[in-house]
């Protein structure tokens, strides 16, 4: 029988299981869980052994928001989908927590395959499909970067392949950067331009992940001035595409930036270079539907895991599942 431990204090063993088992689960990092600690959220880490074998990991955040107090398992639970009995305690568990800390409901969005098999496993087990959009990478734009420089250009558009030009004839330079702030700024000027809400903890994510070495950020400059600044985080197999900033410009500025970014991934040696999130390719509508067009344009290939799933606890889930169909609806997601 699976037991759980629940005071789990070994950060490399945590790491080291999450990368090895399901590197697509940024979320459940360790370092992901000190960003949030840090933001003033709680993080509850359980690990599942039979005997001393490491059989999975959770890392849980209890978050509370005005359409409900909930338990996040963001990318999680990491362990395997056909042990019925290691499911059974975490949901047990999971019952338990959320009493104690009156949750209203548990949401779990696993990275993991997006298929009937699977959702029919958490539909079985009392969970239900969130109202939430597609969120955190479910639906990515992931491009193999084991392949020959020569080959990742012939494999891209050609207008992207002419903007990446057209800005090195410009004397558009990108660089590597520690100014963090210099990146808020901009990332500030770029949310009220395209009136999305900014993600909170940025600044949080740089400085603690810099420790490990597993954050950078460049910059696109003509001259001194700025056009453009992103910022990348290496996990696992992977070299993530997490915030971008940029100013109105016909230099191509971001399209340069965009593939140092690839040529840093190939000399850190991963296999993937993740854009991250994009449109479902059937929408018209979506909010995303310009940026996912962006990111299409350097080849590549969408990879889609299963949605975020939700189990409710009390009848108020009623109300949080109404407020984010709404919004769902009305963003045009």
């Amino acid at each position: 029988m699976p037991s759980i431990t629940k005071e789990f204090i070994d950060k490399n063993l945590w790491n080291n299981y999450v990368e090895t088992h399901n590197s697509w689960a940024f979320f459940q990092s360790w370092d992901w869980g000190e960003i949030q600690k840090s933001l003033g959220n709680e993080v509850v880490r359980w690990g599942f052994f039979e005997g001393k074998k490491l059989l999975g990991v959770a890392q849980i955040i209890l978050i509370e928001a005005k359409r409900g107090k909930f338990l996040h398992v963001r990318h999680g639970p990491v362990f395997g989908l056909n042990n019925d009995k290691l499911w059974n305690l975490f949901i047990d568990e999971c019952l338990i927590l959320g009493k104690e800390r009156r949750a209203d409901f548990i949401r779990v969005s696993p990275m993991i395959e997006n298929s009937c098999d699977n959702q029919s496993l958490f539909i079985k087990k009392g969970f239900r499909l969130s109202p939430l959009q597609a969120m955190d990478a479910e639906i990515c734009w992931i491009l193999n970067v084991k392949l020959p420089e020569e080959t990742l250009l012939s494999q891209m558009r050609k207008s992207t392949r002419y903007l990446i030009r057209h800005a090195e004839k410009l004397g558009i330079t990108v660089n590597e950067s520690t100014d963090i702030n210099m990146f808020l700024s901009l990332y500030g000027e770029t949310a009220v331009r395209q009136e999305f809400v900014p993600h909170k903890g940025i600044k949080e994510e740089f400085e603690l992940l810099s420790k490990s070495n597993k954050v950078y950020l460049l910059f696109a400059k003509d001259g001194k001035k700025l056009l453009a600044a992103s910022l990348f985080v290496h996990f696992g197999s992977q070299f993530i595409y997490h915030h971008s900033a940029s100013v109105p410009t016909k230099t191509g500025a971001t399209h340069l930036l965009q593939w140092h970014a690839i040529k840093l991934a190939q000399k850190l040696g991963v296999e993937y270079y993740n854009f991250w999130g994009i449109a479902p390719l059937t929408s018209n509508r979506h909010p995303w539907r310009g940026i996912t067009l962006f990111k299409q344009g350097f080849g590549g290939e969408e990879k889609r895991f299963l949605h975020a799933h939700d189990l409710p606890l009390t009848p108020y889930y009623l109300v949080t599942y109404a407020v984010e169909s709404f919004r769902k609806y009305t963003r045009g997601y």
